[in-house]
């Protein structure tokens, strides 16, 4: 399944690293990225290919939030296909 994944926070050493590590350990694979930093605040969207059939999304979404609490930072996972259907309505 292709997600969207989100970080925001205070600019500092690691969030990709972080991040990216993360998304190794579980086999999701980063499709493709963008990111920046706006007046010191870091900004990432991803769009990810979870591997469905090995990973609970709801476990994966939970992780990601508190690996964004130990590195400062806001972490939010949501199915791409939330987005398509809000751009249908």
């Amino acid at each position: 399944m292709k997600a969207i994944l989100t970080t925001v926070g205070q600019d500092q050493v690691g969030i990709i690293a972080g991040v990216s590590n993360y998304l190794a350990q579980r086999q999701i694979n980063i499709l493709d990225v963008s990111q920046t930093i706006m007046s010191g605040y870091f900004t990432m969207m991803m769009m990810v290919e979870v591997p469905s059939a090995d990973l609970d999304f709801v476990q994966v979404a939970t992780e990601l939030k508190d690996l964004g609490t130990k590195l400062g930072v806001e972490i939010n996972i949501r199915n791409a296909d939330l987005y398509q259907a809000m751009h249908q309505l």
